[in-house]
């Protein structure tokens, strides 16, 4: 059986992942080489709401304190308006409303933006939309993440559907994650905000009680080449699961190596973890 340790082996220009602690060590990278200041790094969420008046405030509740420091935010890259539509032939098809004045350019916003084949939505006068991005997640011992919708932002005008959420096992599936998106009103506009929360993610252990560092993670060629293997198999095969055990065989003891120099979210102090 292997072993998952939450040390990292050494690299050139990179620290190693903190022996084993008390909190559970994730590390996040950015699999592209092109604008990758557009990503902003994930962080937690925290809110900024005034000195509570009652010390019976919501704010003190220790299952509220607990479950939103567990929870982290990435923020939206780009700004965006998009309208769906049907073409001559009543293909669907998505339309960018700011046309000229956008500030994406066309051929870079098709890169990163695709519609999935109507065969494939989930309800036939629901289309569901991706868009790519370079967040990978990953952990050297055993760690499921959850990606959610941002449940705690509250926006004015509400996205016209919902985000497509999806759990993964981060300590042997390292894959650049999708942001998917369920329309359900296509009358409405889907507007996008840069700097806004665009999903959570939560990650989960053995213990949960342990509270969890994020940092960012070096790019070794070992991750790359671990992260190439599950690359695409999804057109390939259905159910990509059934690899999991095959990415678990093939998985080097350590592939978490913490960037240099590279800032650690630390869990907050306040939060009621048990000692």
């Amino acid at each position: 059986m292997r072993r998952w340790l939450s040390g990292g082996a050494g690299a050139k220009g990179a620290e190693p992942a903190a022996p084993a602690s008390r909190a559970v060590d994730v590390g996040w990278l950015l699999d592209t080489d092109k604008a990758r200041f557009i990503w902003a790094e994930p962080r937690r969420v925290r809110r900024s709401d005034p000195a509570p008046r009652h010390a019976k405030s919501v704010n003190y509740c220790p299952g509220v304190i607990d479950h939103e420091a567990r929870l982290f935010e990435v923020t939206c890259p780009i700004d965006l308006r998009l309208r769906f539509g049907r073409n001559e032939k009543g293909g669907a098809v998505l339309i960018n409303a700011d046309g000229d004045k956008s500030t994406v350019r066309t051929k870079h916003l098709n890169a990163m933006l695709a519609m999935v084949s109507e065969k494939e939505w989930r309800h036939p006068e629901r289309p569901v939309i991706q868009i790519i991005t370079p967040y990978i997640f990953l952990s050297d011992e055993p760690v499921f993440m959850t990606q959610m919708p941002p449940f705690l932002h509250y926006q004015p005008d509400p996205w016209p559907g919902s985000v497509i959420g999806g759990r993964l096992p981060i300590h042997i599936w390292q894959r650049p994650m999708m942001w998917a998106f369920e329309w359900y009103d296509t009358k409405k506009e889907l507007v996008l905000k840069r700097g806004e929360p665009w999903f959570y993610v939560r990650f989960e252990a053995h213990d949960p009680t342990r509270p969890l560092r994020l940092f960012e993670a070096e790019r070794t060629p070992e991750l790359v080449e671990h992260i190439q293997g599950a690359s695409s198999v999804a057109n390939y095969v259905n159910q990509t699961s059934q690899l999991f055990k095959v990415a678990q065989e093939r998985r080097p003891e350590r592939l978490l190596v913490r960037k240099a120099r590279a800032k650690a979210d630390e869990p907050p102090a306040e939060c009621p973890y048990d000692s």
